[in-house]
């Protein structure tokens, strides 16, 4: 099992694949399992590095100090360990706000920078959301009610219509052996909480942004409203888990992108 002891904590990644090196950076909730639909289309291309941030997977201590700037700071400390950079990013809702910080502090690790269903946008609902979720999963309610609540905001309608994968979906939830605790999720939610959104013109490298047109917690209007000239590419009939509903055009999108930034440095 890959960890790095860094400040406080031991960190637990990934690693698989050939190419340049590409940095995938998790949203909240969640490790570096949910990269999974992303991970066979993208292997032969990049070595992937994926880490569970601070308050997920196997990082631990699950109550180190937590904020944005610590996750994206983890980010760097670890890509310099690995000697590896400057390296891609990608990164998923929290993910991109970490990436983003990661770009306007320390440049010189990244090469590009991918926004997937994310932007440097913090939405008050987002955040009410989530402590409810947490009361609810807390509460005497049934294991998997806070999950049924969530889902449709993570995924497009129509994962509701094929039978049983909503119920299916809860169960691999409730069955993953790394799965977030409530205090850890409720230490997440607080680092969301304190997120003061970076500036686009601090991110000092190539980034584009995948937008999901089904997206409830990043809306592509709103998101768009917050990223200037940078492109964006919206992604019909995928939900906020933009890589788990088009796996495919997240895969084309990012090798597209960084194809073309790895031309510029040869």
């Amino acid at each position: 099992m890959p960890t790095f002891e860094h400040d406080g904590i031991t960190l637990h990644y990934e690693r698989s694949g050939d190419g340049p090196p590409l940095l995938l950076i998790a949203g909240m909730m969640s490790d570096n399992a949910s990269w999974a639909p992303l991970i066979p289309l993208l292997e032969p291309h990049f070595d992937i590095i994926r880490p569970d941030n601070r308050t997920t997977g196997r990082t631990t201590p699950w109550d180190a100090p937590a904020s944005v700037g610590h996750f994206a700071d983890d980010c760097a400390a670890l890509l310099d360990h690995l000697d590896v950079g400057p390296a891609h990013v990608m990164g998923h809702s929290l993910g991109g706000m970490i990436g983003m910080r990661l770009a306007s502090t320390a440049s010189d690790r990244i090469k590009t920078l991918t926004l997937a269903a994310s932007a440097p946008l913090r939405l008050e609902r987002n955040i009410v959301l989530f402590k409810t979720l947490l009361a609810i999963r807390e509460s005497d309610a049934a294991s998997d009610v806070w999950l049924h609540a969530l889902f449709p905001w993570l995924f497009a309608p129509a994962l509701y219509e094929m039978d049983g994968a909503v119920a299916q979906a809860a169960m691999l939830s409730l069955a993953y052996p790394h799965a977030q605790s409530a205090q850890a999720m409720g230490h997440q939610i607080a680092a969301l909480d304190g997120y003061v959104p970076d500036a686009v013109s601090d991110l000092h490298c190539p980034t584009q942004a995948l937008l999901a047109a089904d997206d409830l917690l990043m809306p592509a209007e709103l998101a768009r409203e917050t990223l200037g000239d940078l492109p964006v590419h919206l992604i019909e009939a995928a939900g906020h888990s933009i890589h788990w509903d088009a796996p495919d055009a997240v895969a084309t999108h990012l090798m597209r992108f960084t194809a073309r930034h790895e031309e510029t440095h040869t």
